[in-house]
């Protein structure tokens, strides 16, 4: 199938050929006709299976830039994934003129509001800057036709199921609903039934959410060699760009202090860190002025990084979909990618929950050794001496040095100061400054129905979400969702209720890559 055949309009098919897609994904593919019949759709897939241009095609097209008006709203869980969708929309619909904004909180709502002002057909944003604007009557929401939910299970996890339910009581009754969602929890099931008109689900079979492009591994290691293990495997490897996930903000921090002592270009990403740093250190890790990005897999979910060649698990996700997400980041545009992921000897027992769900196992990997990484890193430096020799432009720079290499090359042997040369390149692992992680317990869950269950629910994790969501809604002042809230809104009626009788299993059909 080709884009040309899915009866988009031609401007939004020029945007699509300038940019350089040809054919749809398999989530594009089912989705994009059904969206274009006006139908409800639900959509499961992970990140970088192209779910951006399944709902913002359709959604594009049916855009009219002659009513300078909100037509279209799309709720997303985190800044960067609104940012994201914002500048992806904005590309697809360039050719047709279509004005798309994005608010989030952490930065002016003034600047926000202004923009909002100039004219907006779609806007994108976090739940807790939408309901604020809405509150202070800057988003006017009455004429959108189309409402999108990105990244729902996301939502759900990060307390935003209040606001959700009050952002869609804004928004008219008779409206087109799409929802994205990795993973299908009950919730998300609820929120179909309750706020959606007979939604299908389209749902990308378990085989198509990894790719065999990505080789998988894991190294068996204890909790207070994760680091070193994980420094000499990538001097042995030489990623060019890579990710590093930890379980917490204080692991990241850790372990980006830990490798920027030992001299990677390294930076980390999580909810405490204020919107200017965390657009400017993903700009960075994009623009290759970074090698190694150290995320949270809250902070990282939904970046779309192109060249990530491994990803690193320092810590095995809180649950099996996560960690589906984390390799997601490598392997992309029919490149190969990496994933090792590092796992304490009590904590074994999740990589089968993963290989279940992966319906791929990963292969033992055996720690490289000290000398290995040394060996490694001189061949590297090697390698640079040479190149360096043979670019002119260095070699004109050596002039400069003629009159002081006269004089060392009389008082040392050029032996004597090739072996200097290496030393000021290459860090002798006995010379390297210890790094201290600290201490975290493996995790606390028991393999429980295909996932990973905690005692008395998953507790860990949420500090990490907390930072981030709270700045978002300090301005509107709006309180998280409590686990009564999550009950009372699961056990509500319809709310929509011109549902026909339903004989549809959780009242949605089930449509499966590969069904007729």
């Amino acid at each position: 199938m080709k884009f040309t055949e899915l009866q988009l309009s031609e401007d939004i098919l020029r945007a699509v050929e300038k940019i350089g897609f040809t054919e749809p994904s398999p989530i594009q593919g089912l989705t994009i006709p059904l969206a274009l019949e006006g139908r409800d759709v639900i959509g499961q897939a992970q990140t970088g299976t192209g779910k951006t241009a399944a709902f913002g095609l359709p959604t594009l097209n049916k855009i009219d830039t002659d009513r300078n008006l909100v037509q279209a709203l799309v709720i997303a869980p985190t800044r960067e994934l609104a940012v994201q969708s914002q500048e992806e929309l904005f590309r697809f619909g360039r050719e047709k003129g279509v004005k798309v904004r994005s608010v989030y909180g952490g930065s002016s709502i003034e600047k926000q509001i202004k923009a909002l002002k100039s004219g907006a057909h779609i806007v994108v944003g976090t739940p807790g800057r939408l309901l604020d604007l809405i509150k202070r009557r800057a988003l006017k929401l009455n004429h959108v036709e189309t409402l999108i939910l990105d990244e729902a299970d996301e939502m759900l996890n990060m307390g935003f199921l209040e606001d959700i339910e009050a952002i869609i009581s804004s928004v008219p009754q008779e409206r087109q609903t799409l929802l994205f969602s990795a993973t299908m929890p009950e919730a998300i099931k609820r929120i179909g039934v309750n706020f959606m008109k007979e939604p299908e689900h389209v749902k990308i079979a378990a085989k198509e959410l990894t790719t065999e492009l990505i080789d998988q591994y894991y190294i068996r290691v204890k909790e207070n060699e994760k680091f070193d293990t994980m420094t000499r495997l990538m001097d042995v490897d030489q990623p060019e760009l890579s990710i590093v996930f930890g379980r917490t903000k204080r692991r990241v921090d850790e372990i980006t202090r830990g490798l920027k002592l030992r001299g990677y270009r390294a930076e980390g990403i999580h909810g405490d860190l204020d919107q200017g740093k965390r657009l400017r250190v993903l700009r960075d890790f994009k623009n290759d002025n970074l090698d190694i990005l150290v995320a949270t897999d809250v902070a990282a979910r939904g970046l779309d990084i192109s060249g990530v060649t491994h990803v690193y698990n320092y810590d095995i996700p809180q649950d099996p979909e996560s960690y589906v997400h984390r390799i997601g980041r490598t392997g992309r545009a029919g490149k190969s990618g990496q994933s090792i992921t590092f796992v304490s000897p009590n904590e074994m027992g999740y990589l089968a929950i993963i290989e279940k769900l992966t319906k791929k196992r990963m292969t033992g990997m055996k720690p490289a050794t000290a000398q290995e990484a040394f060996n490694a890193a001189k061949k590297v430096a090697l390698q640079k001496i040479e190149r360096d020799f043979a670019d002119e432009k260095i070699r004109a720079n050596f002039e400069k040095f003629k009159g002081d290499a006269l004089k060392l090359a009389a008082a040392f042997s050029p032996e004597e100061l090739a072996q200097y040369i290496l030393t000021l390149t290459v860090q002798d692992p006995e010379m390297m400054p210890a790094v201290e992680i600290a201490r975290e317990k493996p995790l606390p869950f028991k393999p429980s129905g295909g996932g990973f269950k905690a005692k008395g629910g998953n507790k860990r994790g949420r500090n990490d979400r907390r930072g981030s969501r709270d700045r978002d809604r300090r301005e509107g002042g709006f309180k998280r969702t409590s686990n009564k809230n999550r009950r009372d809104f699961e056990n509500k009626s319809n709310k929509r209720p011109h549902r026909t009788s339903s004989e549809k299993k959780n009242g949605f059909v089930i449509r499966n890559k590969g069904d007729k």
